[in-house]
């Protein structure tokens, strides 16, 4: 067998497993975090029902899509949305793989989520916020994207020892407190309509507390 072939043979079988391992990894991680992340309850928090259009930003690769995307039905549909076009690429894999018909995939701007306009029920922003440099710009994107009393939901966690500490402080922390958002949210024009302090402990860490903000969009 000629040398190139042989290593050709090998390049792929090594690409094959590294695949698998990826895919077993990933499925062991979203269990896990089905256990502390109380799915269920946000989706009832959100509103999040069958034949819904609703978008997942900054979705990483997929985890929350995957949830929404079961939740809306074949009849609904997901914008999963994130900057980084590798993370694109392997949930258009996760997406193609598994025969999803639902979901729609979009690599954003930095500023612009690239959502259509007053198309959907429902913006979630997990983990993400605290990340968005400008994000009064992006709420009015988002805002822009929602039918009328649509809502958003900002999902995020708050490191106790940051507390006392600027907005500024925080997000170079990787955290964001919630007070700072709820002013940011009704500054772009929602009203909040659901605001929980302590939604549990992210990864099980005592240091990290979840907390939810719900705004709705004015009409």
């Amino acid at each position: 067998m000629p040398q190139q072939r042989v290593q050709f043979l090998v390049l792929s079988i090594l690409i094959l497993i590294v695949e698998i391992s990826y895919a077993q990894y990933k499925k062991i991680d979203w269990e896990e975090r089905d256990t502390w992340m109380n799915v269920p309850r946000i989706l009832k928090l959100a509103r999040v029902e069958e034949g819904n259009a609703v978008a997942d930003v900054g979705c990483h690769e997929g985890y929350f899509t995957m949830h929404l995307a079961q939740k809306v039905g074949e009849s609904g549909k997901v914008y999963a949305v994130d900057v980084r076009e590798d993370r694109i690429d392997k949930l258009n894999t996760y997406i193609k793989d598994r025969k999803l018909q639902n979901i729609k995939t979009v690599v954003g701007d930095y500023d612009d989520p690239k959502l259509p306009n007053e198309t959907l029920d429902v913006v979630v922003v997990m983990d993400t916020y605290h990340e968005m440099d400008d994000y009064m710009k992006i709420l009015g994107h988002i805002k822009n994207a929602l039918k009328q009393e649509g809502r958003i939901v900002i999902i995020e966690k708050f490191k106790k020892h940051m507390l006392n500490t600027s907005r500024a402080e925080q997000t170079e922390a990787h955290t964001l407190s919630l007070k700072y958002v709820k002013k940011e949210l009704q500054k772009a024009g929602f009203t909040i309509s659901n605001e929980i302090k302590d939604f549990g402990k992210w990864k099980n860490e005592s240091d990290k507390t979840i907390w939810i903000l719900v705004g709705t969009k004015n009409n």
